[in-house]
């Protein structure tokens, strides 16, 4: 009986030092997504807040992007070690007459390898002249982005 609570022991010790280990996703940083695009994620205030800017990159298909400010959220890693997210870009284009904001909202993942990825739905707006053209006002998509290290 000795051995069996002492082999209980070591187990509950190792899965407890197993977890502790886990890896947390945080945002904050530098990403790149597949069509090329850059962002760079501020550090995450006290209510997992942040800011930062997203850089279009050529494959995105709109030459008019500047750089963007964002502002979003995650989820609380102490909770969840793999987090959801969302944040919001306020486009800033050449032409200032048109107005395009995106939203996107989507899950941090790290694989077993220790490697961030952002998996993320998103909404595109761009204004419409009137509530007959609203339909096509939205377009939708994903991304996935992958740490810059």
């Amino acid at each position: 009986m000795g051995r069996s609570a002492f082999a209980l022991v070591l187990a509950l010790a190792l899965a407890v030092c197993a977890a502790s280990a886990e890896r947390k996703c945080l945002l904050s940083g530098s990403w790149r997504s597949d069509t090329s695009s850059r962002m760079v994620v501020s550090t995450l205030n006290e209510d997992n807040r942040f800011s930062g800017f997203y850089l279009p990159g050529p494959a995105a298909g709109y030459s008019e992007l500047l750089t963007s400010p964002l502002e979003g959220s995650q989820q609380d890693t102490e909770l969840v070690p793999q987090p959801t997210f969302s944040f919001t870009v306020s486009w800033r284009l050449q032409d200032s007459e048109t107005v395009r904001t995106s939203v996107f909202l989507g899950q941090c993942y790290v694989d077993s390898k220790g490697e961030e990825t952002l998996h993320a739905l998103w909404l595109l707006r761009e204004a419409a002249d009137s509530p007959a053209e609203d339909w096509k006002g939205t377009r939708i998509g994903t991304s996935t982005f992958t740490r810059i290290k």
